[in-house]
């Protein structure tokens, strides 16, 4: 690990990449670079995340295994030590797989399952959240003779996930901002799964939606990333290792976006195991408001403001419901339109529901 002195200098770089205004593709590029000055690693694996089910999205990543993508992804999902959920909740955002273990990674199911057979030595990760919902994880690999990753290294990447997390969260925010979201989507579409995520079958209209998702890696391009993590969400929900709802809100392009849901079929036999299934649809307007509330940053009270305004609601009985003025309300939405970027209440509610042209 650097010294203390370019630990700083990191640090106060990644403040300014924060407030960069960069995509989040660019964004974590610029990140990984810094990080990759500061610290070795021989691998990593860095989603976005939905900030409300915690599941991952737009993935970027760089392994020695991409044949083991399904595999990989649903053993990391049901693995509860250094798990992302579990580091939102403890004292530091960040912890290594030896730390977490004790020493023992083979209590790792995804260390067990894949990574030791490519000769992982290490595997330090990180959460990036606010209170507003979780935004990213991210793992960096260590192998082969690589020393395991050492506690300074540890609360650097704390460090950095503290001053990278609002940068984050601004770059999904101005995915509303990206485009119209008129463009006809195609219609809804489900793959089925088997317990180990490979594909057993899909409706026609899934081709559609293959040009909007983001593919996996060969041989895994047929198969949109955010599926695998949907339906291995699911499954770690059915082992009691994570709580959280097994559906993602996607950004596919031009401020559209889409919801997918996984769900365990009705068995066909009575001693079979159902097939997962992953529904792809566009995303209804309850959800893009969630997503827009949380990306931008809203108060309790300024996303009560922007559902009563998507209801139809005038100002006066928003005033009255919040037990204020209208002046008040008024004031409430001069806050809401400075934060993101419209001038008007029609421009706010076309951005957050993809009616027509989002920008100001």
């Amino acid at each position: 690990m650097k010294r203390a002195g370019a630990v700083d200098r990191s640090l106060e770089r990644m403040r300014v990449l924060s407030g960069s205004g960069l995509d989040h593709q660019a964004l974590r590029g610029t990140v990984l670079a810094e990080l990759a000055r500061m610290m070795p690693f021989d691998a990593f694996v860095w989603p976005l995340c939905d900030p409300r089910t915690t599941v991952g999205m737009a993935p970027r990543a760089r392994i020695p295994c991409p044949r083991e993508l399904p595999a990989l992804i649903r053993l990391k999902y049901l693995s509860g030590p250094a798990r992302w959920t579990a580091l939102m909740g403890s004292s530091s955002p960040a912890q290594s797989l030896q730390h977490a273990t004790e020493g023992d990674p083979a209590r790792h199911l995804a260390w067990r399952g894949v990574m030791k057979d490519y000769d992982v030595r290490d595997v330090l990760s990180v959460v990036f959240a606010d209170k507003h919902g979780c935004w990213a994880w991210l793992d960096l690999w260590r192998t082969g003779r690589a020393a395991p990753f050492t506690g300074d290294e540890t609360t650097y990447l704390a460090q950095v996930a503290a001053e990278l997390t609002p940068g984050l969260r601004r770059s999904i925010a101005r995915q509303f901002q990206a485009g119209t979201g008129q463009s006809e989507l195609p219609e809804q579409a489900v793959l089925t799964l088997d317990e180990d995520l490979s594909v057993a079958g899909q409706t026609a209209s899934v081709a559609g939606w293959l040009r909007l998702l983001q593919p996996g890696p060969s041989p895994h391009h047929h198969v949109p990333a955010e599926v695998l993590n949907v339906a291995a969400q699911l499954l770690a929900r059915e082992a009691g290792v994570d709580t959280h709802d097994a559906k993602s809100r996607v950004h596919i392009g031009q401020g559209r976006w889409a919801l997918l849901r996984a769900t365990r079929m009705d068995p066909g036999q009575r001693d079979s195991v159902p097939p997962l299934a992953v529904t792809v649809q566009g995303c209804p307007p309850s959800e893009r408001l969630d997503m827009f509330a949380r990306s931008f940053g809203l108060t309790p009270r300024q996303w009560e403001l922007l559902l009563l305004a998507a209801a139809g609601v005038d100002t006066g009985t928003m005033a009255d419901v919040q037990g204020v003025t209208p002046y008040t309300v008024q004031d409430q939405f001069k806050q809401i339109f400075q934060g993101c970027g419209v001038h008007s209440r029609a421009s706010l509610l076309a951005m957050a529901l993809g009616t027509r042209g989002g920008r100001a």
